[in-house]
């Protein structure tokens, strides 16, 4: 059904990873291309600078290494992308850049506070120039 699928993954919510893999897996052409991105979040200067540059280096390293487990682990050969910067915009970005045609997210229940502020999965559907297959 899709040639690319974006898969982005928060790795503080594992147990949402494997329901991505496998919808991604269903949706995906025999010969599609699955990649698995993290985004790691943009510290504020004035916070940056009070930490090592080798700790936020280390971050994307793990993350990459995370990344990597859960292709392996899941049986796909996907290609895994460390990116920093704002998740929602970061993601599409991600799937102008790498040319997806759709997008597998998860996303929890909307609250009251998603309301008024927005949750990432929000903002990929509103604003994502491809499909995107949201999890609950």
């Amino acid at each position: 059904m899709y040639n690319t699928i974006l898969v982005p993954v928060d790795l503080s919510h594992k147990e949402r990873v494997a329901p991505m893999v496998e919808t991604a897996k269903l949706l995906a052409d025999g010969d599609a291309r699955i990649i698995l991105a993290n985004i790691v979040e943009d510290i504020p200067a004035y916070v940056a600078a009070q930490i090592p540059a080798d700790v936020l280096e280390d971050s994307e390293t793990s993350s990459k290494a995370g990344l990597d487990i859960i292709a392996k682990e899941s049986g796909l050969n996907a290609e895994t992308v460390v990116v920093r910067g704002h998740a929602g915009n970061s993601i599409l970005d991600l799937a102008e850049e790498k040319n997806v045609d759709a997008i597998v997210i998860a996303s929890h229940k909307p609250g009251w506070e998603d309301y008024l502020i927005g949750s990432t999965a929000a903002r990929v559907v509103r604003h994502a120039k491809c499909s995107v297959h949201v999890l609950r």
